[in-house]
């Protein structure tokens, strides 16, 4: 498998508040540190599958963490606080999935391997 290059989308940093450069500088920390992981697991891995299996734990734990987020935002506005660091945020998990699904080699091996615990866990087609 190729290594792998993430970042933050231009449009993100640009919807960010433009008196915090905190925000934009913790998800560019944040993604350089998601790519190298990355490209330390496909590096270490026996070989390809079993490098989609631990990038597929990965984008597991970001589905979560968006799904975290996403919850965030309508509490925070019943509250009367802005969202929008919680938007960002659930917005740069979402990308950086897309990014890694990008890549096509890596995105049929995911998807294999998605399918394959599919049927390990017994779940069918029919079932979903």
């Amino acid at each position: 498998m190729e290594e792998i290059e993430l970042g933050v989308p231009k449009p993100l940093l640009e919807r960010l508040p433009a008196d915090d450069d905190v925000a934009a500088s913790d998800m560019q920390r944040a993604v350089g540190g998601w790519e190298q992981q990355v490209n330390e697991i496909i590096e270490s891995a026996e070989d390809d599958r079993a490098a989609a299996a631990q990038l597929l734990d990965v984008i597991d734990r970001f589905e979560a963490r968006y799904e975290t987020y996403d919850d965030l935002v309508p509490e925070l506005r019943a509250w009367g606080q802005s969202p929008i660091y919680a938007i960002a945020w659930r917005t740069l998990y979402a990308d950086v999935v897309a990014q890694l699904y990008e890549h096509d080699d890596l995105a049929d091996h995911i998807d294999r391997e998605r399918n394959a615990r599919l049927v390990d866990d017994g779940i069918r087609l029919r079932d979903l």
